[in-house]
């Protein structure tokens, strides 16, 4: 996976910023089924934030590299237990995409 441009980055935390977050992690982590609906917002969205619980800032850091390697999805930035992935759509869908909904920001 290629890696994001510095104004790839700023744009994505831009839109980024207006997001509430899809998936919400808690004590249990990655089961399939949270793997499943990552893979499905990502899939619809492009560009997702992420909650996770918990209160050990290494455990948060080690499980949302493993969500990313998992849903093969770019960490593009991660605050306190906010993270935002992107993963970018091979058909992307106007009306669920945040990238074309959020297109007006970049300008």
């Amino acid at each position: 996976m290629a890696t994001l441009s510095i104004q790839e980055r700023k744009r994505l935390r831009q839109i980024g910023h207006a997001l509430n977050p899809v998936v919400m992690l808690g004590d249990k982590g990655l089961t399939d089924s949270v793997v499943e609906e990552l893979n499905r917002a990502l899939h619809d969205h492009e560009l997702i934030k992420i909650k996770i619980a918990g209160e050990d800032r290494e455990a948060r850091a080690a499980l949302i590299t493993e969500i990313a390697n998992t849903a093969e999805a770019e960490v593009v930035q991660t605050i306190g237990k906010i993270a935002l992935l992107y993963k970018k759509a091979a058909k992307q869908n106007p009306k669920l995409s945040n990238l074309v909904r959020h297109a007006h920001l970049s300008n």
